[in-house]
């Protein structure tokens, strides 16, 4: 979904940083777990960071992910996906010519959607919640997979990630601690169609997801392509 956003980043400070050895160059992700075109970009991020780490092996990258549900009103519950993109685009041909246009963007960035399995469009605060306390109970790689895993769950295995058992297994899968995880959803705000919680909290505001915020000075919306984020990234640590 990539919309224009609506963005003041005037007052947030460059967080670009010499640390003797080079720089630190920090990307906050903006997304929502129904949002293809979050997965689209989000691998395309993936690309253009190998392609930093090459070019400029001083500067080290710091990646944010930062919740923004596109639904917030969603019942806990979810409800019927076939029906929402129904009404939201007014036929059965218009619901093909946005999936097909999705399926090609994302066939260029490697991401093999299967939106036939999908029946529900979930409440996605959970999810978000999730990540959270896998920020900050667990280590990068487990939050990157956490993440990976939930987008794939739902885009490609059509799996209700509203639901606390998906959410728990899923939580397993990438190493998270089974008590800590048990009691962590058992007291989730997304049981009783709570926020998000979002750690650390963003110092703006955004209307439109995927977004990319660069050294909290410069931001791109939608899911650019590698070569665009890349470029991004070279004038965020060369400012």
């Amino acid at each position: 979904m990539p919309d224009v956003i609506d963005m003041n980043l005037s007052a947030a400070p460059a967080k670009t940083e010499p640390d003797g050895m080079g720089h630190t160059l920090t990307i906050e992700v903006f997304f929502d777990f129904v949002c293809p075109w979050c997965l689209i970009g989000k691998r395309n991020l993936q690309v253009a960071a190998s392609r930093l780490a090459e070019a400029r092996p001083d500067v080290s990258l710091k990646l944010l992910w930062r919740s923004h549900q596109l639904l917030p009103d969603t019942p806990v519950g979810g409800f019927d996906y076939q029906a929402f993109y129904l009404a939201r685009l007014g036929s059965l041909d218009a619901i093909a010519r946005r999936r097909a246009q999705v399926r090609q963007a994302g066939g260029t960035a490697g991401v093999d959607f299967n939106f036939e399995r999908i029946s529900l469009m979930p409440n996605t605060a959970a999810a978000h919640d999730l990540v959270a306390y896998a920020a900050g109970h667990g280590n990068e790689a487990q939050v990157a997979a956490l993440i990976e895993r939930l987008f794939g769950a739902y885009f490609m295995d059509g799996e209700d990630i509203g639901n606390f058992s998906v959410l728990e297994r899923l939580g397993l899968d990438c190493g998270l601690d089974r008590q800590g995880l048990a009691e962590h959803l058992d007291a989730s705000p997304g049981r009783h169609g709570g926020p998000a919680r979002q750690l650390p909290p963003a110092a703006y505001a955004i209307s439109g997801v995927p977004c990319f915020v660069f050294n909290g000075t410069q931001a791109l919306s939608g899911a650019h392509p590698p070569d665009t984020l890349f470029e991004a990234m070279l004038r965020s640590v060369q400012s």
